[in-house]
Formats: structure tokens, sequence, C-alpha cells
């Protein structure tokens, strides 16, 4: 799954440390998520989409 986190987490100038600790996970999840070697769970795409403001369709595609 494709993801626009690393561009949103920079367009907001947050560290992945800082977003992580904002959604409770580690940086290294998030790490994962960016790199695509990690899917989020659906509980935690929702944490992101709230916390980007968006829905989840905009931020991860699938491909």
């Amino acid at each position: 799954m494709k993801s626009r986190l690393k561009v949103l987490r920079a367009e907001r100038d947050l560290s992945q440390a800082a977003l992580a600790e904002k959604l409770e996970v580690s940086r290294q999840t998030i790490n994962a998520i960016e790199k695509e070697k990690y899917d989020p769970s659906l509980p935690l795409a929702f944490k992101i989409g709230r916390l980007f403001g968006m829905p989840i369709e905009d931020i991860f595609i699938e491909d």
C-alpha cells in the first residue's frame, strides 16, 4: 500500500518521532509505514486521518 504520510508529515514540519508521539506508536512504526514495509491497522489509519484532517483514502492508496 502506498502512503502519503511522509509528504504530509514534512508539510507540517513534523519529525518521525514527533508524529509517533502524537499517534502513540513507535518511531519505527512511522518509518515502516513511510517505507511501505508495514500497512497500518485500521484503527491507526483512522487515527492518522483524524490527525491530518483527511479521509484515509487520501493518505493511503492501494497499489
